[in-house]
């Protein structure tokens, strides 16, 4: 069937445009999902792109030579990268034949400066499309759809009331994009976790697609609470007082390359991945965990949705009517989203957040009573009043150990 693009209203002058999407009277569950990322096209010629400069460590070269690991050279190469002309914005091809794509593939250079406070708070909504396959019915087991629950605004400063919390920015073929993140732990580096969770297809576009670039983590993003208004003027460090952290290592789930789409549905189930971050700036030898002071352990072994009591889910909306520049989260008991009879069913709370949340932590309470982190937004209805994430089995504890091995010894 025809696809459907539906738009969030779009803001900052731009004139507002309709939400269309299709009746799905043929499907079990009458909903249009779309993955819940949020993007604007930057333009890409920006000051802020022409002055930026390249460097795959936390800091240039003393005679202003680019340093890149070997590994990382290689990869350029193979592929046919000069690491000067994609600082200066080769970045911005996308043709299909040097996307890269492939699990191994992920290359993420620091461009120092690129992720600027307008940058940074331009990051918008995206053009989605969605179709009557994202679900195939009520196969395996669903709950009824949740009563919307009216998210709730995080009191500033948000280090204080959610530690972990924060943006992830990255540029698509679309655009300038953004999705919410959480700091978790690294059972290779106790006490001193350079990781972030997020969604799969904030860092890689699924079956149609590769890996996005200048993939960058900013944990407690406008700590303060500013507005939009207020932030117009905003120095970098009251934006990103932590620093901007960029990935150096990507991972996703084998099912989401492979399956995942632009369409909600698509490889959902599988829609988690974990990022290696380091400093753009020098951090003083401290960790991401030690600079936030603090990260979350992840549950792989959650109990059954019907026995879990309720679950907490934080991000950045940024649909409207929110604008992505603060902090909110939802609360509720979870229900059960079957969309592939054969995948794991997705945890589903009924929470008003919007695109932007995506990649957000979902939390509950472990055995010992402190917090889990046990999923992640992935999709939710394109008009909003619910949200799903995976459950974390077998192959997100894949995923999550093979990034932390990789980085075992440095």
């Amino acid at each position: 069937m025809r696809s459907i693009r539906p738009l969030f209203a779009e803001r900052r002058g731009r004139s507002a445009r309709r939400t269309v999407f299709p009746s799905l009277a043929a499907v079990g569950l009458a909903t249009a999902l779309a993955l819940t990322a949020t993007a604007c096209d930057s333009g890409g010629d920006s000051t802020a792109d022409a002055k930026a400069s390249a460097s795959a460590t936390a800091s240039s070269a003393s005679d202003g030579k680019i340093k890149i690991p070997d590994d990382i050279k290689q990869k350029l190469r193979e592929h046919g990268i000069d690491i000067d002309k994609w600082k200066n914005g080769a970045w911005k091809n996308w043709n299909k034949d040097d996307w890269l794509r492939e699990a191994d593939d992920f290359i993420n250079p620091i461009i120092k400066g690129l992720w600027n406070p307008d940058r940074m708070r331009e990051a918008d909504d995206p053009d989605r499309g969605v179709d009557d396959n994202d679900l195939s019915g009520d196969q395996g087991v669903t709950d009824p759809v949740p009563a919307p629950v009216r998210a709730q605004a995080v009191a500033p400063a948000y280090h204080d009331n959610a530690p972990t919390a924060g943006k992830v920015f990255f540029d698509s073929p679309e655009g300038t994009m953004v999705c919410s993140a959480t700091v978790v732990q690294d059972p290779a580096h106790p006490g001193k976790s350079n990781l972030v969770w997020t969604a799969g297809h904030c860092v890689h576009a699924g079956r149609k697609g590769g890996w996005y670039r200048n993939i960058a983590f900013v944990p407690a993003y406008n700590n303060s609470g500013k507005t939009e208004a207020e932030l117009g003027n905003a120095k970098r460090e009251e934006i990103a007082p932590y620093g901007v952290w960029w990935g150096d290592w990507a991972q996703t789930s084998e099912q989401w390359i492979e399956q995942g789409g632009e369409t909600g549905g698509q490889g959902a189930s599988y829609d988690y991945a974990v990022i290696h971050v380091t400093p753009e700036q020098g951090s003083g030898g401290k960790s991401l965990e030690e600079t936030v002071g603090s990260a979350l352990p992840v549950a792989f072994n959650a109990p059954a949705v019907p026995k879990v009591d309720s679950i907490t889910a934080t991000g950045y909306p940024a649909a409207a009517p929110f604008d992505g520049q603060k902090l909110y989260r939802c609360q509720d008991k979870p229900g059960r989203l079957s969309i592939e009879k054969a995948d794991p069913t997705m945890y589903r709370i009924g929470c008003t957040m919007t695109g932007g949340a995506s990649g957000g932590g979902w939390v509950e309470n472990g055995p010992d009573g402190n917090p889990v982190l046990v999923s992640n937004t992935s999709i939710g209805p394109v008009t909003s009043g619910w949200l799903a994430g995976p459950r974390l089995g077998d192959v997100a504890k894949g995923v999550y150990e093979s990034v932390s091995k990789k980085f075992a010894n440095q």
